[in-house]
């Protein structure tokens, strides 16, 4: 019988590796949308990511007979403890054959990184955190991944249930259409929450980019600080990802909900660069910014990855006329369809919004707990 070997990424070498067993999983999967490699290195270097400020992190490969069959993380994120009050640690980066034996001994690996860190749960998956990739894909494998959203075999469910995790949370991914959306149901009501709560939005304006970036930080951290999992991000953390993003933002899909001169919530979306990326097979930047550039005006699909408002604006439509505005501008730049996500299970005001506005229910994300 073959000895599978789990060792942690120490060199350069190992670092590439543990990037490209991403082709050895994936290869030949219509659906999957092979990442940037640099995004990926960026992701994990400890010393340029600034999550790592505030966390821990240790990357292991699986080996047998030479060859690597499976990754890990353990993750600890100490903002998240402190912010929660508990002793949580996390697994990310899972990939794997389909063999439990192999999965077993990576989970082990990170339940002991996490034991030695004196966490008492594990949870994921979370690639670093719950402000990245997160979460198991359990339904909607017939459809390829949007901007920033995971993908993985339908195999990994079995994996890390075969283990012993149980279900923490489920998070939702709604697809919409512009033939569906609008309603005179809809309209009234988002006409009448406009005028009873003087809302009027507006634009990111890039000429301020680094101001709207702080104003945006602000409400995030505000307006998500009660959700279940969530953890405020840092500086530092708003600011790279915003570097990141600039290059891909649309203004008028950046949208700032404003009431009597004060901002109230806001909403990101971003074009579906995914679609572009599914055509460069190996990774790398070039021709990936090539594909992107010429299959740019073919995208027809924007993701809405965080819509949201403040604290006492919660219970008064502003989150759904923010939601409608979004597709209507979506519709004006030629974007026939949407995804919505995720949206937590629990997550009752948003859930209905999308409702509202006929979302079809298409993608279902799970994160599983272990006690440690």
């Amino acid at each position: 019988m073959s000895t599978i070997t789990v060792r942690p990424v120490k060199t350069k070498s190992d670092t590439r590796d543990f990037i490209k067993f991403l082709w050895k999983v994936y290869d030949g999967d219509p659906q999957w949308v092979p990442p940037l490699l640099m995004d990926r290195r960026k992701l994990m270097d400890k010393m340029k990511n600034p999550f790592y400020r505030h966390a821990e992190a240790e990357f292991y490969i699986a080996e047998r007979n030479g060859g690597m069959v499976g990754r890990i993380a353990g993750i600890v994120n100490h903002n998240h403890n402190r912010e929660h009050g508990d002793k949580v640690g996390f697994f990310g980066f899972f990939e794997c054959i389909n063999d439990q034996t192999v999965a077993n001994n990576l989970f082990d690996a990170a339940k002991n990184f996490l034991k030695s860190q004196g966490m008492d749960t594990m949870r994921g998956p979370a690639s670093p955190s719950v402000n990245d990739e997160i979460g198991l894909l359990i339904e909607g494998f017939q459809y390829s991944p949007v901007i920033l959203m995971p993908y993985n075999p339908p195999y990994y469910a079995n994996l890390v249930e075969g283990y012993g995790f149980k279900k923490a949370m489920d998070l939702f991914s709604y697809k919409l259409s512009q033939q569906t959306v609008y309603s005179e149901k809809i309209v009234r009501a988002n006409d009448i929450v406009k005028r009873r709560h003087n809302l009027i939005f507006r634009s990111l304006e890039m000429k301020r980019f680094d101001e709207e970036v702080g104003r945006i930080k602000e409400i995030f951290n505000r307006a998500w600080q009660k959700n279940w999992g969530a953890v405020q991000m840092t500086e530092e953390e708003i600011e790279a990802l915003a570097a990141d993003l600039k290059p891909l933002v649309v203004p008028d899909l950046v949208i700032f909900a404003e009431s009597k001169g004060k901002t109230v919530g806001f909403a990101l979306s971003m074009p579906d660069i995914n679609f572009a990326l599914k055509y460069n097979r190996k990774g790398w930047l070039l021709p990936g910014l090539f594909h992107i550039l010429t299959k740019k005006k073919k995208i027809d699909t924007a993701r809405v990855i965080v819509l949201g408002v403040l604290p006492e604006y919660l219970n008064t439509g502003a989150a759904g006329a923010l939601f409608y505005e979004t597709a209507a501008r979506a519709k004006v730049l030629g974007y026939n369809y949407g995804e919505a996500g995720w949206v937590l299970e629990n997550n009752v005001l948003m859930n209905r919004a999308a409702a509202a506005m006929n979302g079809e229910l298409y993608k279902k994300y799970r994160l599983y707990d272990l006690p440690i």
